[in-house]
């Protein structure tokens, strides 16, 4: 008999677009890590995965248990351990095997959840066999067909990890000195292994590194500026060249320049794709719809191709797959690189970034200053109950205006030569979501306003 996590009501609430998640106990537990585990070997058909878990209190558990259920469809199971997502991804390619990483990324602590991906960190979405997974979890199925006999077994690839990453985007030049900010999450554990490799080149300053799956200190959750204010804070008092601040799997990194001001996701996109092109010229460039049309104006004077896709890193790694992208950035901190098998890694990023301040003999506000050309609004969250109604005015609103296009590739995007906009409704929650820029501040503002005050129906 199904348990109440396992019913089709609750399996449409935490199957999510791009992975599972939902409160422990309550949404997400062990029966459930256990039948989804059987499900997932079933609908991939494999015989062999990867699994590891982030540092909250009930994902040992949690990933124990899918493991179980992976063996049952007889799988054999390689338990990582501790992971980030992304050193979850690079253990995927490394052994080219499947893999299932045990987090909610930024979410608060009573949250779990699931990411999944196939061999060589090729995603799984809701459509790209997540749906299949969840109705064969409704149907129990998966559990009906268990007793097989795979096998547990452990690897450490954290050491391999780091070292994979520097090969990538190795750090030489001036000696700097960085603050990390690891949000009590899992980038307290692969910073270690990587800043070790670099004592000679980049002074760690640690912050927040015990893994607390509690987040005492602030959410692990660097989009939202509140959780940088330490960090701005510290790096002014350390003096530091840079800070980083991680998300709680370490796959997303946020940067903060030597004045403590915070630096645009879209900006290091940019720094990035030119750091990759000068590798490869020509190359293409993915970003998203979201991220600041800076960066496909450099992608191109560079010579690159800038490819715009929706949100989401199952577009983004697809639309990577088929243009043969060398790099792709999200306007949430998420970076994807072609040499790390189109997964995206906040390590990497981070990486990047210090590598092209050491190879400069200028400050970071300096050597950003060229790839911030446009002041953007960051994201907005409005609760709106009809969001399809709103947006349906937003677009009768600004469709009639001069020189503005529309389009509805992801939400909607109005643009217009000296501004643009998206609105786009969350998909978990009863938000629509506002990203706005503008030719100079003023501009920015005034239509981040308006269509602020259309969205929460102010007069």
């Amino acid at each position: 008999m199904a348990s109440a996590t396992t019913s089709p009501d609750n399996l449409s609430k935490v199957f999510k677009a791009y992975d599972v998640r939902g409160i422990v106990g309550e949404q997400l537990d062990e029966d459930l890590a256990r039948a989804t585990g059987a499900a997932y070997v079933e609908v991939l058909g494999v015989d062999a995965i990867v699994v590891g878990y982030d540092m909250r209190p009930s994902s040992p558990a949690l990933a124990g248990a899918f493991a179980d259920g992976a063996t049952g469809a007889g799988a054999d199971v390689t338990m990582i351990g501790l992971a980030s997502t992304d050193q979850l991804y690079f253990a995927s390619g490394h052994l080219g095997l499947p893999g299932a990483m045990f987090t909610a990324s930024h979410n608060p602590a009573q949250y779990n959840g699931i990411k999944m991906c196939r061999a060589f960190a090729q995603p799984v979405g809701m459509e790209s066999g997540l749906a299949e997974i969840r109705d064969r979890v409704a149907t129990g199925t998966a559990v009906a067909n268990g007793g097989g006999s795979g096998s547990i077994g452990s690897h450490d690839v954290l050491q391999a990890y780091a070292a994979h990453l520097l090969s990538l985007a190795p750090v030489t030049g001036r000696r700097i000195r960085v603050v990390v900010d690891a949000g009590n999450g899992m980038a307290g554990h692969t910073a270690p292994a990587v800043f070790d490799r670099l004592a000679d080149q980049v002074e760690m300053v640690p912050m927040y590194f015990e893994l607390d799956g509690t987040f005492p200190n602030h959410e692990a959750n660097p989009i939202e500026p509140a959780n940088l204010v330490d960090l701005q804070k510290r790096v002014l008092a350390e003096g530091a060249d840079i800070g980083l601040a991680f998300d709680g799997d370490a796959d997303r990194c946020f940067l903060v320049d030597e004045r403590g001001e915070l630096v645009s996701p879209s900006t290091l996109t940019a720094l990035i794709a030119a750091r990759e092109l000068a590798k490869e010229p020509g190359a293409t460039v993915i970003h998203n719809l979201i991220t600041s049309r800076a960066v496909p104006e450099i992608v191109a004077e560079l010579g690159g191709t800038p490819v715009r896709t929706r949100v989401g890193h199952s577009y983004i790694k697809a639309t990577m797959a088929e243009t043969d992208a060398i790099f792709g950035g999200e306007h949430s901190g998420h970076f994807y690189f072609r040499d790390f098998w189109r997964a995206d890694s906040g390590m990497l990023a981070a990486l990047h970034a210090m590598a092209a301040l050491a190879e400069a003999d200028v400050p970071l506000s300096t050597l950003l200053a060229s790839y911030e050309r446009y002041p953007l609004s960051g994201e907005i969250n409005s609760t709106v109950a009809d969001q399809a109604a709103v947006l349906a005015e937003l677009e009768q609103t600004w469709s009639s205006k001069d020189g503005v296009s529309v389009d509805k590739l992801d939400g909607l995007t109005v643009s217009h030569a000296d501004w643009a906009f998206n609105v786009r409704a969350s998909n978990t929650e009863p938000l629509l979501r506002l990203n706005a820029e503008g030719k100079d501040e003023s501009t920015m503002a005034r239509v981040r306003d308006e269509v602020l005050t259309t969205i929460r129906g102010e007069q």
